[in-house]
């Protein structure tokens, strides 16, 4: 069976891009790639902040949650900007991003979702895999309260990468090998909680609340 190291040399576009990618986190400007990545992220990007957050914590655990912080503090800012297009700009780049999504039926489902749960709906659906950017386009067109809005969204988000920092400060060693061997099955579990999380927004809590 081959070792961590020996999975990493054999050479296929993913873990070509893997390697590209853990090159990249100990770079010089990867710091404000993340940070970049994290604010584009809440609002239109479809690129997590975890695959820069992750492999830079990989680097260097010490740094860990500092990182954590970094990103939490990015991805609410660009939540502001996510907030923004719901709240000014629906009509057009609002219902744009959303339909790129096929959430452009279910967004008066979000209306009734706040009506029923109030402000707290973001810390629900913040914690599950439902993309981030639909919350904050969705709560700024649902007019939800924007101080609010923002602490919510620091409490799901510091919960989520804090919690990645956590595990990789403890287990960081164990993770880069799993993901040495098993760089192709830890991308199928991404992609499937990413699926995952479009079909509860657009069929668990769009049918709850239609």
């Amino acid at each position: 069976m081959a070792n961590g190291v020996e999975a990493t040399a054999r050479w296929n576009p993913l873990r070509g891009i893997y390697a590209w990618v853990m090159r990249q986190a100990e770079g010089r400007f990867a710091w404000g790639v993340m940070a970049a990545i994290a604010f584009a992220e809440s609002s239109f990007l479809p690129i997590p902040p975890d695959l820069m957050l992750i492999p830079m914590t990989l680097a260097n655990r010490k740094r860990a949650f500092w990182l954590a912080a970094w990103c939490t503090f990015w991805s609410v800012a660009g939540g502001m900007l996510g907030y923004a297009i719901g709240s000014l700009l629906y009509d057009s780049v609002g219902k744009w991003l959303i339909d790129a999504y096929g959430m452009g039926s279910d967004m008066e489902a979000f209306r009734l979702a706040y009506k029923h749960w109030g402000p707290w709906i973001v810390l629900i659906q913040g914690l599950t895999p439902i993309p981030y950017k639909l919350l904050t386009i969705s709560s700024g067109f649902a007019g939800l309260s924007l101080p609010f809005f923002m602490l919510l969204s620091a409490i799901t988000r510091g919960v989520r990468f804090f919690g990645e920092a956590t595990l990789l400060y403890f287990f960081g060693a164990k993770v880069k090998e799993i993901l040495d061997r098993y760089l192709e099955v830890a991308l199928i579990v991404f992609l499937v909680l990413v699926v995952a999380g479009v079909f509860l927004a657009r069929y668990v809590f769009g049918a709850t609340f239609s």
